[in-house]
């Protein structure tokens, strides 16, 4: 049975999926297989340097799977910067990948960059980046990407000694960042069944960027209809069974791409 390898977003650690790896695990067969990787510069990987490139990025997440053992065929679920370094992934080792899934992620040429960052989001990054105080970091990132998270007391507290224990240094997360902005995705899909799923009420991406990228790719798509850009977060449970309902399609109809 193939893994699936999780990918987290800019700045985020494995430790950011909160529930959603469990939710996962209760959704497919028994035996599945989890891993949630750093990306470089991230978690367990923050020593690293980031590469300034999203294809160098999952060149390295490579290696790192590798390191553990795992070797595909898996299937990779990237949430936001994750879903651009997934798709890098499978384009360029397509036979390791039997199936991809790209959660609020975006890329040009196919949305334009206000879409792809709302200009609405960009005060709330600039005070993140500029703050200090690592609770008031979190709580600001969860008050951007959750439609709830920041009321959650315990949450606050998980995350805040996340960043006090792995702390992402301001050159990596500007790499990340730079390799996100410059990141363009193939014009085709890869030739493996994709899940394209979006939050209707994300406030750092515009949703239409997945509905813009299913379109292109004409591959399955699925919208929440209340969620924030951190869906794994707000609603793992959901995510989970979308996740597990498309594999069961794609893996009985493969055309479903």
């Amino acid at each position: 049975m193939s893994a699936w390898v999780l990918l987290r977003g800019l700045a985020r650690e494995s430790a950011h999926w909160s529930r959603f790896p469990e939710a996962l695990q209760s959704h497919l067969p028994p035996g599945a297989a989890i891993v949630a990787l750093d990306l470089p510069g991230t978690g367990l990987e923050r020593l690293r340097r980031s590469p300034a490139t999203v294809p160098d990025i999952a060149a390295q997440c490579r290696s790192s799977l590798q390191a553990r053992g795992v070797a595909g065929p898996i299937h990779l679920i990237g949430l936001s910067l994750g879903g651009m370094v997934a798709a890098a992934w499978a384009r360029r080792w397509p036979a390791e990948v039997r199936g991809l899934v790209l959660v609020n992620a975006s890329a040009a040429p196919i949305s334009p960059v206000h879409h792809r960052l709302r200009p609405s989001a960009w005060p709330a990054l600039l005070r993140i980046a500029a703050t200090r105080d690592a609770r008031r970091a979190e709580c600001a990132v969860l008050r951007l990407t959750s439609r709830g998270g920041a009321s959650d007391l315990q949450l606050l507290e998980r995350w805040t000694a996340v960043r006090l224990e792995r702390p992402v240094s301001a050159s990596n997360a500007f790499r990340q960042l730079y390799a996100a902005v410059r990141y363009q995705l193939p014009a085709r899909s890869p030739d493996m069944p994709v899940l394209v799923v979006c939050s209707q009420g994300d406030r750092l991406v515009d949703p239409d960027c997945s509905r813009r990228l299913a379109d292109e790719w004409s591959c399955c798509a699925v919208e929440h209809p209340w969620a924030g850009h951190d869906l794994a977060l707000d609603d793992p449970g959901w995510l989970a069974k979308q996740v597990a309902e498309w594999h069961c399609t794609a893996a009985t109809f493969p055309s479903c791409n």
